[in-house]
């Protein structure tokens, strides 16, 4: 697997010298919607999940209703790149696309209710608001995601196996490239609680890995094989949502197995 990879690198290097001369020169600038992004993408409602990544792992229908819990400790993220603080709209989004749950909030969204509610005691909003209490629907499950982020160079690996090959070690300028070669990886954990019993019904780990070729342009990830050009660095909030994608996609192989609760009614939709 090693060699492999060390092949693949070695390829990509040696294409991307080849193509640093053919670029056009002439700075460009546009802005295109539904570009870029993550894996984690897209929207879930009424209409179902749309945009979401073909390696979304779904249920036939919903087991529970489902709360996203911040992790107490926090999260722990070597990065010099300004990384949100919390990964749990992402896990948010995932878990509604999936199918697998309906997902209520404890978070911003409870808080406003709450709010309302509070105006309408007050007199301050009408009387028959359709904000009421005893209409919120409880959290039968809960998630509550970890990660945990490192970073560190590659380039001194790849160096031993570039000055065992002659034809690779003699290109002018390889030397230097290897020194921007970068290995950025992301490892996560989703636990799944239930909140009557509190067991801990199951749990997953997610990881992906990155290496960035430094070379004004190529990427090459375990998530996605090789990526286009245009990549100088590489973001580490790809490589967390690509993680929390792979442990998500495991968790719903356990809760495939989990027989589903008696669920509050559905929102009304348009017929």
């Amino acid at each position: 697997m090693r060699a492999a990879t060390s092949a693949l690198l070695i390829s990509s290097l040696a294409l991307g010298l080849g193509l640093a001369g053919c670029k056009d020169k002439t700075p460009q600038s546009s802005t295109e919607l539904g570009n870029g992004g993550s894996v984690v993408s897209g929207s879930a409602g009424p209409k179902g999940a749309q945009g979401a990544d073909a390696s979304l792992v779904k249920c036939d229908s919903p087991v529970a209703t489902l709360a996203l819990a911040e992790n107490p400790d926090g999260y722990t993220m070597s990065s010099h790149y300004q990384l949100p603080a919390s990964p749990v709209p992402l896990i948010k989004l995932l878990a509604q696309q999936s199918g697998c749950f309906r997902v209520v909030d404890r978070a911003a969204g409870l808080r406003n209710t709450m709010q309302e509610s509070q105006l309408k005691e007050a007199g301050i909003v009408r009387a028959d608001s359709t904000v009421h209490k005893g209409k919120g629907y409880e959290a039968q499950y809960t998630i509550i995601p970890s990660l945990t982020f490192s970073e560190q160079e590659a380039g001194r690996g790849i160096a031993g196996v570039i000055a065992s090959i002659p034809v690779l070690r003699d290109i002018a300028g390889l030397a230097g490239l290897l020194e921007q070669v970068k290995l950025k990886e992301a490892q996560v954990a989703l636990l799944l609680t239930d909140n009557e019993t509190t067991e801990q019904l199951a749990a997953a780990t997610g990881s992906a890995r990155t290496t960035d070729l430094g070379l004004g342009g190529l990427l090459v990830t375990k998530l996605g094989g090789g990526a286009g050009l245009g990549w100088s660095n590489t973001n580490e909030g790809k490589v967390i949502a690509a993680a929390f994608l792979d442990a998500h996609n495991k968790l719903v192989v356990q809760v495939r197995e989990l027989q589903a609760k008696t669920l509050p009614p559905a929102v009304a939709t348009r017929k």
